[in-house]
Order: C-alpha cells, then sequence, then structure tokens
C-alpha cells in the first residue's frame, strides 16, 4: 500500500509565548517492511534555529526554537510512504519464552544485544500492580513466544475498554490496569509491561492507522488518528508488531513513524515554552492511500538543500 499520511499540529496561547523549543519525532522511519520516499515538517513561523538528525533508537527527528513572540503555531508533517505485507510467521515456529530469555542472559550477536535493553522497565511502564501474574496467563512452560504473546494482545483487546475519556499521555500503566480502560498508547504499555515483567524484550511503536470509512461513505480527512502499538522479539522471525487496540497482527494498514521503550522516548511533539498561560493543542491526522488521494491534498515536492 501506498500513502500520503498528514499530521497537524496546532498550538492557540492565551497569552504571547516569548520563546519555545520542540522536539517532533513527526517524519517516517524506514524499516524492513516500509519505504519513505519523503518526510518532511513545515512550520508556521520561520524558527530561530533547525535542526534534524536520529535520537538513539534511530529515529528521525527534528529539533527547532521560535524566539519570536506568538500565540499560534503550526507544526505539519507529510509524507509519502509505502508498505509491504508482513510475511507468513507460524506462532509455532517461534523459539520457547523460555529460550528467548535465556539468549538474552548472555546476548551474542548484534540483534540480541539490541533486543536487551527493551527487557527493563521504563518511565511510563513501571509497574507496581500484578501485572505479572496477568501475562503468565498466556505463557505457560514450553510454550513458543510469539503464540504468548499473540495470545497476550487477544486478552487485553477483550478485557480493556477503549475509552478516550478516562487517560492522558501522562497516566501511568498500573492505572490502565486498575481501572481496565485507555486508549491505543495506554493498551500498549499493558502489553510491553506484560512481556518485561517475565524479562521478555518489547517496544513501543508510534504510528498511524488507516481507518476504513462505513460502505458507501466516503473517507473524511481528519477521521485517522495517531496509533500506537507494541513489538515484541520474537526469534527466528525478529521482531513482531502486534496491534491489541484492533486485535491483529500489524500489517499494511499500519504506517510506523518511531519506536522506543514507552511513549515518552517518541512523543510526536515535545517541548518547553515560555508564556502562553492556557493554550488548546489541535491534532488532525490524514492517511490516504495514494490510489483515492483527495484533490487538496498538497504535492510533496522532491527536498533540495537543508530543512
Amino acid at each position: 500500500m501506498e500513502y500520503f499520511v498528514r499530521h497537524r499540529t496546532t498550538y492557540r496561547y492565551l497569552q504571547d509565548v516569548s520563546h519555545s523549543w520542540h522536539l517532533a519525532h513527526l517524519r517516517l522511519r524506514e524499516t524492513p517492511l516500509q519505504a519513505v520516499h519523503d518526510s518532511r515538517i513545515t512550520l508556521s513561523l520561520e524558527p530561530a534555529s533547525r535542526a534534524d538528525r536520529p535520537d538513539y533508537f534511530a529515529n528521525p527527528c527534528e529539533w527547532f526554537a521560535i524566539d519570536q513572540p506568538h500565540t499560534h503555531l503550526e507544526v505539519l508533517a507529510e509524507s509519502h510512504v509505502t508498505v509491504s505485507p508482513p510475511p507468513e510467521r507460524a506462532s509455532r515456529d517461534s523459539l520457547t519464552w523460555e529460550e528467548v530469555r535465556a539468549a538474552l542472559e548472555n546476548p551474542q550477536g548484534e540483534e540480541e544485544r539490541e533486543a536487551v535493553q527493551f527487557q527493563f522497565d521504563s518511565p511510563m511502564t513501571r509497574f507496581e500492580s500484578d501485572i505479572a501474574a496477568y501475562a503468565e496467563g498466556s505463557f505457560p512452560p514450553g510454550r513458543p513466544l510469539l503464540g504468548g504473546a499473540m495470545e497476550l494482545m487477544h486478552r487485553i483487546h477483550r478485557d480493556f475498554r477503549y475509552d478516550t475519556t478516562v487517560t492522558d499521555v501522562t497516566t501511568p500503566v498500573d492505572r490502565v490496569f486498575e481501572i481496565r480502560a485507555g486508549v491505543c498508547q495506554d493498551l500498549a504499555h499493558v502489553g510491553i509491561a506484560a512481556m518485561r515483567s517475565l524479562g521478555l524484550p518489547a517496544r513501543y511503536i508510534s504510528g498511524y492507522l488507516l481507518t476504513q470509512p462505513p460502505p458507501g461513505k466516503a473517507r473524511l480527512l481528519g477521521a485517522d488518528a495517531s496509533h500506537a502499538w507494541f513489538s515484541v522479539w520474537a526469534p527466528p522471525f525478529g521482531w513482531v508488531d502486534l496491534d491489541p487496540t484492533n486485535d491483529l497482527v500489524v500489517g499494511e494498514s499500519h504506517v510506523t513513524s518511531s519506536w522506543g521503550r514507552d511513549y515518552g522516548d517518541v512523543a510526536p511533539v515535545a517541548g518547553i515554552i515560555l508564556g502562553g498561560h492556557d493554550h488548546v493543542v489541535d491534532v488532525g491526522v490524514d492517511v490516504i492511500p495514494v490510489d483515492d488521494a483527495h484533490p487538496e491534498l498538497p504535492h510533496i515536492a522532491p527536498q533540495t538543500g537543508p530543512r
């Protein structure tokens, strides 16, 4: 599938912001199944400084600073990407979860060493509740890791209610586990915490999902949303992405932006402002297949020179 992805973030402040500094994880990353033809960020104000370079996890990101007084700022990310379907992976053919955990006790190769960092607690997946007991229900002795992770995904989808009103971006995973509700970010954090509670690596994936309209209805621009899911390391297949919100193995309808230990590593836009007082943030996302792109979609010209 070939897509245009547009992510618009608009800040409106009650009072002037004199200075602001921002970090954006909005440009898409290349993966074995995702080819990024172009991905760029446009600002409504001229920045005083701007730089782009990969972060620790090799996600493309940009830093920019605004030093002119403002009450409005728009950050527009536009990307052109092709997503290929994942290969067939029989869950029974993955190593058992005990074999994976044992292999990471003394990692030998680069892939094993890279996976180790995703075994440990991170700020938004640290827990004190009995998530380990919940996880154990999907991982009896000798079970292939991918089979257990897929069952865990099914259970989270079944046991947790999708609700946009009960959490925010700062809600800890223990609270989500207690109320059994949240949004895609929260359900991903539960999956990650559950895997790590057994000493198994899992990482947080930030991206986008193509949402299909009802039969006979046109796709509405802005109806799509930024999305999140989790990924498990399941040799010999490597990393496999699982979407507990929709109870499915990630495929062509998912577009990857960034990955890290949890949401805090890859927030779409983070920063610091001086002034502003109360403010409102509006976010709109469009994921549009190229073959039926909206006629008003702006053309992304080939990039020349620095941004």
